[in-house]
């Protein structure tokens, strides 16, 4: 009782702080990892903290440095980084129903900071969220990604080559993580994966084109298709 009524009478800010330290803490061996596979890759470490400054996207810094050890160029990593993050426009627009009215700038300013997990937490809040809320929940997250990108690249030579061998396999281990809960709330999510890498090894293997734009045509090609398919699906059940 006493800390329900201490929460309320917190700030929002820092409401936000505490509700955005179980998500720092989650970042932290992701941005380790990163930060690692990153020097592997062959950026340097102002490059490495430059990138999660001014991306602050998970999945799509681990996707550029696949892209980037394949030899992909610029626009083809730009491309794709850029439809993996789509689904972020969706869920500003959605956690902008639920925040308080706000000058326009901060609104902008809080959204480059949402993430799947900033989403999940402020979506989840009863009530309305404010922007002094939002700062503090990303304020946690986005400094956590940050330090540990750069704590990553410095400390990944200190570790046993047996581990560092290991954490190789950190950027498959992440997309799957990622991919299991998806799979077990929509069976759509499969046959996305599965028309993905099929169209994706086509590309490669009868067609010849290069890996980087193998990635960009399956991608849409693959949602484009699933998206069709899940349509006339309701339709034909509304019939």
């Amino acid at each position: 009782m006493e800390t329900t009524l201490a929460a309320g009478k917190s700030s929002p800010f820092r409401q936000g702080v505490q509700a955005g330290v179980t998500i720092a803490i989650g970042y932290m061996p992701i941005a380790l990892m990163f930060g690692f596979l990153a020097k592997t890759t062959g950026l340097t470490a102002a490059e490495t903290v430059l990138m999660s400054v001014i991306v602050f996207a998970g999945a799509s810094q681990y996707i550029a440095l696949n892209l980037l050890s394949i030899g992909t160029g610029m626009f083809e990593i730009v491309l794709t980084t850029f439809i993996l993050n789509i689904r972020h426009f969706l869920m500003s627009a959605s956690l902008n129903e639920k925040a308080e009215p706000d000058v326009l700038w901060k609104k902008a300013l809080y959204a480059f900071g949402i993430t799947d997990e900033t989403f999940s937490v402020a979506a989840m809040k009863e009530g309305t969220v404010t922007a002094s809320y939002m700062f503090g929940l990303i304020l946690m997250s986005y400094g956590s990604w940050v330090v540990n990108s750069g704590i990553g690249y410095l400390v990944g030579d200190s570790l046993p080559q047996s581990l560092q061998k290991s954490m190789s396999v950190a950027l498959y281990a992440m997309f799957i993580g990622l991919l299991v809960p998806a799979l077990k709330k929509q069976r759509k999510i499969i046959l996305l994966a599965g028309m993905a890498a099929v169209i994706n090894s086509l590309c490669m293997l009868l067609l010849h084109i290069s890996k980087g734009w193998s990635i960009v045509i399956a991608t849409l090609a693959a949602a484009i298709a699933v998206q069709c398919f899940a349509k006339e699906s309701e339709a034909e059940q509304d019939e």
